[in-house]
């Protein structure tokens, strides 16, 4: 089998926006969602900088029992879902009567395991931990809670790759629905932002450190880049085949066409040229696309120095310098186990919208990379093809390629 593979709904809950139509008009304009957060320098960080994002209110939307196992990513993941499937009409009833799978890249919830911790160190009795910690912290947090509010029966899984969990997970739910393994397959990431979370990424010292100028620490490919910026939230697409979503009657956003993946098979936090080479490539070819024919690259570009000077070079080695290139991150900060995700919606929506958003902050293009065909104001445009970039620790690569759905 060798079916299309289409998206029918997202949602997104993001520093930018908390739905789809805060986050296009944010991204539209260029909008930061970087702040600073007071309570990371006084918990030790070296850099209180991150993209803040509200704990969602579920009372009215969940009874006490399902939110007792929720943690801060099943939480942002529950609210992104209910966006996307609201556009993809998809109702409790249609849930209940078909097989639709979840595949979600996340984290382990670092905040109810640290709490628990202490619980047991404090009190010597692990039965005032309570019934719902274990469930917040597991790394299928997210999978585990949706699957079971909503009542899923099909593929139920967590996807662990580091930043490129969300792409994975999305190149995953592409690859069972192509082969006819299943007809939906609720996709996407989720990152919890809290100071457990990130703190010992803060002790590598990769973090930013504009803190007087917050909305411009985010710099990727630019000179002045210090670090990136830690962030978070959930992003949900509803991949479908073509064939459901024309027995449903549903509005086919886009067509997912090509998942490209590698290992770099060396450094564990330092990212080569090849290993996205090869994720690129591949993604091309599945796609059957050739690489003239992408007009838009959403880079992984996080702002570290390494990372974008290589990933630059790998993408001019594969493409030359005619696709426009941008980082969102710029504006959102690194998302990290969900960028691979939320940066699917954020081309997707560039794409239904007719325009590329900018890579903000970018004053002077590392030499090394001046190549590229960055944007750094927004262009108003048409274009038909993006491929999407993901990398993470231990050398994980994703690339995604989304093309302008048309009936052939």
């Amino acid at each position: 089998m060798d079916r299309r593979v289409v998206i029918t709904g997202m949602g997104i809950y993001s520093c930018i926006g908390l739905n789809s139509k805060e986050v296009a008009q944010s991204l539209f304009e260029g909008k930061s969602g970087i702040t600073v957060d007071t309570e990371r320098g006084a918990f030790g960080f070296q850099s209180p900088l991150t993209g803040k994002v509200p704990l969602p209110d579920l009372k009215k939307a969940l009874t006490r029992r399902q939110r007792i196992s929720m943690g801060e990513e099943s939480e942002y993941a529950y609210v992104a879902t209910m966006e996307a499937f609201e556009q993809a009409n998809l109702s409790e009833e249609f849930l209940k009567s078909n097989e639709i799978g979840i595949l979600y890249g996340n984290d382990s919830v670092a905040q109810s395991v640290v709490e628990s911790t202490d619980i047991v160190r404090e009190k010597k009795d692990t039965q005032l931990i309570g019934s719902g910690a274990i469930f917040k912290s597991m790394n299928s947090t997210v999978t585990m809670n949706l699957a079971t509010i909503l009542e899923l029966k099909g593929i139920n899984m967590t996807i662990s790759a580091a930043c490129a969990s969300g792409s994975h997970a999305i190149g995953l739910g592409f690859m069972f629905i192509k082969q006819g393994l299943q007809d939906m397959i609720i996709c996407g990431g989720a990152q919890e932002i809290n100071p457990y979370a990130m703190a010992s990424f803060d002790g590598l010292g990769v973090f930013a450190t504009d803190i007087e100028h917050p909305e411009k620490a985010s710099r990727p490919f630019d000179t002045k880049r210090t670090g990136l910026v830690p962030s978070g939230g959930a992003a949900t697409l509803i991949l479908e085949s073509y064939e459901s979503a024309v027995k449903r009657g549903a509005t086919i956003l886009a067509e997912v066409a090509g998942y490209g993946f590698s290992s770099n098979g060396g450094h564990i936090s330092t990212p080569n040229m090849e290993g996205p080479k090869i994720a690129m490539q591949r993604a091309l070819d599945q796609a059957g696309v050739r690489a003239e024919d992408v007009d838009y690259i959403n880079a992984h570009a996080t702002s570290t120095q390494i990372g974008d000077v290589n990933e630059g070079k790998a993408i001019l080695d594969v493409f030359g310098s005619k696709p426009y290139v941008s980082s969102t991150k710029s504006m959102t900060g690194h998302e990290c186990w969900m960028a691979g995700a939320s940066e699917i919606v954020y081309s997707t929506l560039m794409m239904q919208h007719n325009f590329i958003a900018p890579n903000i902050n970018l004053e002077q293009v590392d030499e090394e990379i001046r190549e590229l065909n960055l944007v750094s104001k927004t262009i108003e445009k048409e274009f038909d093809i993006y491929l999407s970039n993901s990398f993470g620790f231990g050398g994980t690569n994703s690339a995604i390629v989304v093309k302008k759905f048309k009936h052939e």
